[in-house]
């Protein structure tokens, strides 16, 4: 039996293909597709395939670009605004500086009115003083006269009654009180 199966293979060997050593018509078959394959490939798909890859690069670069520049532009703002707040700053230290200046020119102001409204009571409460002085100088030289008559009169031991004699002995009186030495007053 072994020997009729042997005999079977042989005879059905010439037409079973190996399975190492291939067809010659599916290698021809399979290399004109795959040179049809590479035409389109290398003809169609590659160029176009390029084309797309360009226009991503240069998309991604043209982006990348533009946010450089945009990035560029934030910080030439930003270099804008820092500018902007240190001369805000400098405008606000003017300002106090002014404020603090003005400030104190109105205090000066103040203080100078209040001294001359305090030098203008003084004044004016000198002037009061003195008039008051007169006024009770007037009155006690008239007292003083009339007392100075009296005790005179009583010393003297006779009336000075007489006007134009009292009048005399009260101005001679009085002037000898202003020839007193400043001391000797009180």
């Amino acid at each position: 039996m072994l020997a009729t199966a042997a005999r079977l293979l042989a005879e059905e060997a010439p037409h079973t293909p190996n399975p190492i050593v291939p067809i010659w018509q599916e290698i021809v078959v399979g290399a004109i597709a795959f040179g049809i394959l590479c035409y389109v490939l290398i003809k169609f798909v590659f160029p176009r395939m390029e084309q797309m890859f360009k226009a991503r690069v240069e998309a991604i670069e043209g982006g990348i670009k533009r946010a450089e520049e945009r990035q560029a532009e934030a910080n030439a703002l930003f270099e804008q605004y820092k500018l902007q707040l240190a001369e805000a700053r400098t405008e606000a230290a003017r300002i106090r500086t002014e404020a603090a200046a003005d400030a104190d020119g109105i205090r000066q102001d103040f203080l100078a009115r209040a001294r001359e409204e305090s030098d203008r009571i003084i004044a004016a409460g000198k002037d009061q003083l003195a008039a008051e002085r007169q006024t009770i100088v007037r009155e006690l030289r008239a007292d003083i006269g009339t007392l100075a008559v009296d005790l005179a009169g009583k010393i003297v031991g006779e009336s000075l009654a007489d006007e134009a004699r009292q009048r005399g002995t009260v101005e001679r009186f009085m002037a000898e009180l202003d020839a007193a030495p400043a001391g000797g007053r009180a």
